[in-house]
């Protein structure tokens, strides 16, 4: 069994914005005086995709091809007058140029060779007919002039020579890693032209390749921390063309993202350290050969995120004001990291099925046991890795293609999250007309909180002072900024034991009528989890643990004068905390009232109190975490619901999510519900240690509802 990134592609790039990623980059067009041909038109075949070449010693070193003699007999010969320009154009992979052509690390120079056909590039028979490298008045590397204009480029073909049939030698260098031997990446590509109009008798002698380069040559021996003025191009001396034109490029760039700093607000520094990893299982039910390609989702990916979500390629610190910050520097962005990942197994190995067969899931416990992926990456800001990751997984011989997303948490809460990945399905499915519009742009602006809840008198919810009452140390003050204690927090590590049960629709709605019909369907299923995860505590753990928790996240964009389309965090939370020995005691529609009577009193005003306890009383934030959990001393319920989330309507042209999954997420006790569009029902993935799920799974009142998957 084998599986790997494919295509590894960092992206981000919209079609308006320029913001440098880390990629590598071939050639894709060729043409002449600014005109380019179809796809590959007079390019000789690459085996090489998108990589580099590092051999200098190797043939592959001429056109990127390991055949020899070189497949040329094939390639249609583009016209290009000698004298005239050859116009080529480099990308990462293919879609017109709305994917970046690679990273602007990758600083180096340009250069271009030329060679007779007939030669098929054997013998001394190159010449190098331009070079470029740093240019002191742009303050530019040719590589990154290239990357600014598209990928394009326009080189002018030597008037003093023979008409005739050529191969023309592309060549970036990037020099990123050139500190050390073998360190430079060299990209050559090579393009078959027929010239016209020239005014030599004969080819003039040139160099070998192999044999231009040598591992020690200052040009290819560099770092990049050195004086760029001092750079010496390697390789032969430019070809004295009598008669042509100088070589330019356009001077047209894209607008490139601005520099800003985004101010966090205290909920978004509090979910520091935790991220939203989503997997949403797509159906060809088309057939459709390109179904989910990755430079469409790709392209749609960099488009919203420049034109409407910088956040997601900034990075978070603390201002000279004390202020937590996402900080947008077109110079050091964070930069998201998008690939395919193909697997050699059909998706079906990793689902389970209802009892009755008519239901799927995918089981994230299967797919990394014997896929040969070992876990998907984890989107991180403290580690050398991306802001955002996304993966589209493909299955052989399998209809279905999973898309696996990973964010910091710090940038959005599940209904900001909800509304990014519509509002990146609805660029997507519009990137041929340049023009469109979001039918509803986010509201970035995180001031709007701190302007609302300027004006609310805060209230203290009761489960602020239970947290305080149970700290077993003097709680902790803040310091005078929150905000360097808040994004100190480490990275999380996530909780692996994950499980998933499901609720068919009708059982869903038997457990209100059976635990109280006049409660919400939330209401009833966070009591019977309650009474269950305690049973199961009390078996586990051989002794009652003292209080049982529910956690109810509250949204309040819904009760307030928000915006709706807010992106940032705006979720409380509500606990409820309850005895024991009285929830064991108790039926379950008295549970349901009494999470009722914690939870549902929650109000703008308890919210603004969440927000000073946070930025004055850390101590208190920090004991209600450590108390939430499942141990000898506590019973934890911590409901996420995602029910009513518009998650199946991310289409990004092929249709929406057939199956709706998560990667593993934090902590113990914690649950997330998803709708199932399938019957109707709920899934509920639970995170429970193995050694206590055992006893919720054999709970006779919970398999009068449910049907555990995993």
């Amino acid at each position: 069994m084998r599986t790997g990134i494919v295509s590894a592609l960092v992206v981000a790039l919209a079609a308006t914005v320029t913001i440098p990623v880390q990629a590598h980059t071939s050639l894709f067009y060729a043409g002449a005086n600014g005109k380019l041909n179809g796809k590959f038109v007079c390019l000789v075949e690459s085996d090489y995709g998108n990589a580099p070449v590092k051999d200098l010693e190797s043939t592959d070193l001429r056109c990127r091809s390991k055949k020899s003699p070189l497949p040329t007999d094939s390639v249609k010969k583009c016209p290009v007058p000698a004298g005239e320009t050859l116009t080529v154009q480099w990308q990462h992979i293919h879609n017109s140029v709305t994917i970046p052509v690679m990273s602007a690390s990758h600083v180096g120079p340009c250069t271009f060779y030329m060679a007779p056909l007939e030669s098929a590039g054997d013998g001394p028979v190159w010449i190098k007919i331009y070079e470029k490298g740093w240019d002191k008045d742009k303050k530019k590397w040719c590589n990154n002039e290239i990357i600014d204009n598209d990928g394009k480029f326009d080189v002018t073909i030597p008037k003093n020579i023979p008409d005739g049939d050529y191969l023309i030698r592309t060549e970036m260098i990037a020099l990123h890693q050139a500190n050390k031997v073998g360190g430079a990446q060299l990209y050559p590509n090579c393009v078959v032209i027929t010239v016209t109009g020239g005014t030599g008798s004969t080819f003039p002698s040139g160099s070998e390749i192999p044999g231009i380069y040598q591992p020690k040559d200052p040009g290819i021996l560099y770092d990049r921390g050195d004086d760029p003025t001092t750079y010496k191009i390697p390789g032969p001396n430019v070809f004295e063309a009598n008669g042509s034109s100088s070589n330019t490029t356009s001077s047209t760039s894209a607008k490139s993202i601005q520099a800003q700093q985004i101010e966090l607000s205290t909920l978004d520094m509090a979910t520091s350290g935790i991220n939203i990893d989503e997997i949403y299982i797509y159906k060809n039910s088309a057939a459709d050969p390109q179904f989910m390609p990755l430079h469409r989702i790709a392209s749609g990916f960099c488009k919203v995120v420049a034109e409407h979500y910088p956040m997601l390629v900034g990075r978070p610190l603390v201002n000279d004001e004390g202020k937590g910050v996402i900080n947008v520097d077109p110079t050091n962005l964070c930069l998201p990291d998008i690939a395919d990942i193909n697997v050699e197994h059909p998706a079906e190995d990793y689902m389970e099925s209802s009892s009755d067969g008519k239901v799927a899931f995918f089981n994230l416990h299967k797919f990394y046991k014997h896929s040969g992926v070992d876990e998907l990456p984890h989107a991180t800001y403290t580690k050398d890795h991306s802001a955002a990751i996304v993966r589209i997984i493909r299955f052989r011989n399998s209809d279905y293609a999973a898309l696996y997303i990973s964010f910091s948490h710090m940038l959005f809460d599940a209904i900001g999250a909800t509304a990014f990945f519509n509002n990146w399905a609805e660029c997507t499915r519009n990137l041929d007309n340049p023009s469109y519009q979001l039918q509803t742009p986010p509201v970035n602006d995180r001031k709007v909180v701190s302007d609302y809840f300027a004006s609310v008198e805060p209230t203290e919810p009761p489960h602020i002072q239970h947290f305080r009452d149970q700290s077993a140390v003097p709680i902790m003050k803040a310091p005078g900024s929150i905000a360097p204690l808040l994004l100190s927090i480490p990275e999380r590590p996530l909780f692996k034991e994950q499980h998933l049960i499901h609720f068919s629709k009708e059982k869903f709605e038997q457990i209100r009528q059976d635990v109280d019909p006049e409660q919400t369907t939330n209401l009833a299923l966070a009591a019977l989890l309650t009474k269950v995860l305690l049973q199961a505590d009390i078996q586990a753990f051989n002794s009652m643990p003292q209080w049982s928790y529910v956690m109810i996240p509250y949204e309040c964009r819904q009760r307030t004068k928000i915006p709706p389309a807010y992106s940032g965090n705006l979720s409380f939370t509500a606990i409820a905390f309850m005895d024991s020995q009285r929830v064991l005691n108790s039926s379950y529609k008295e549970v349901a009232q009494a999470i009722k009577e914690h939870c549902s009193k929650v109000s703008s005003e308890y919210a603004k109190n969440t927000i000073d306890v946070i930025e004055n009383e850390a101590g208190v934030f920090f004991q209600a975490s450590l108390s939430m959990c499942n141990s000898a001393d506590t019973s934890y319920v911590g409901l996420t619901n995602l029910r009513h989330m518009s998650l199946y309507t991310i289409d990004f042209g092929y249709g929406g999510p057939a199956i709706l999954s998560c990667n593993y997420f934090l902590r113990e006790g914690m649950m997330r519900i998803y709708n199932n569009q399938q019957d109707g029902g709920i899934d509920l993935f639970l995170n429970l240690k193995n050694d206590m799920f055992k006893h919720v799974q054999s709970s006779k009142e919970l398999l009068k509802y449910a049907q555990v998957i995993f």
